[in-house]
């Protein structure tokens, strides 16, 4: 049984480093990539302190992205490639760091409480499958450390992880 070590309190470099160290255990021996997905996100929300939502879409089809396992209120299901922040991680193959959401054109707001957004790409054999998304209720919650920290855990759970079926 997995047991998350309490990190909070650690500054932000060592605090992305033992998240990473508590994904991995948790991950080690699973390939479901569903599990997997459900797993990261609910240690992703009791982990990182002020998020309002963290989860997961993956691409169906080529230009659309599908709601798969997260915390937090419930959320769009669909998102069309290039569209919202989601959609801008997927067209870029590229993370997208949000500071305040209202300032980004686009934005689709699936709750209006969020106000920044961390959106990390999942990659493949150099294509995108989906994305890990990061939703905070406070304006500018997120930085390059949180960016690098994630980006990471994205990592870890694509190595962990089977293609999805």
């Amino acid at each position: 049984m997995f047991a998350p070590r309490s990190i909070a309190n650690l500054a932000k470099p060592e605090f992305h480093r033992e998240l990473a160290d508590q994904l991995t255990g948790l991950l080690t021996g699973e390939s479901d990539p569903i599990a997997n997905a459900a797993n990261t996100s609910a240690l992703i929300f009791e982990a990182m302190p002020d998020l309002n939502w963290a989860g997961f879409y993956f691409l169906r089809t080529p230009g659309e992205l599908v709601l798969g396992p997260f915390q937090g209120k419930p959320a769009c299901v669909r998102i069309a490639v290039g569209r919202g922040v989601c959609g801008a991680a997927v067209e870029r193959g590229a993370s997208v760091l949000v500071e305040d959401v209202h300032d980004f054109p686009g934005h689709i707001a699936c709750d209006a409480a969020s106000r920044s957004e961390l959106v990390v790409p999942l990659i493949r054999d150099g294509k995108v499958f989906g994305v890990l998304d990061l939703d905070s209720p406070s304006p500018g919650r997120f930085d390059g450390d949180d960016q690098a920290g994630v980006e990471r855990l994205a990592a870890i759970y694509v190595a962990a992880s089977s293609p999805l079926a």
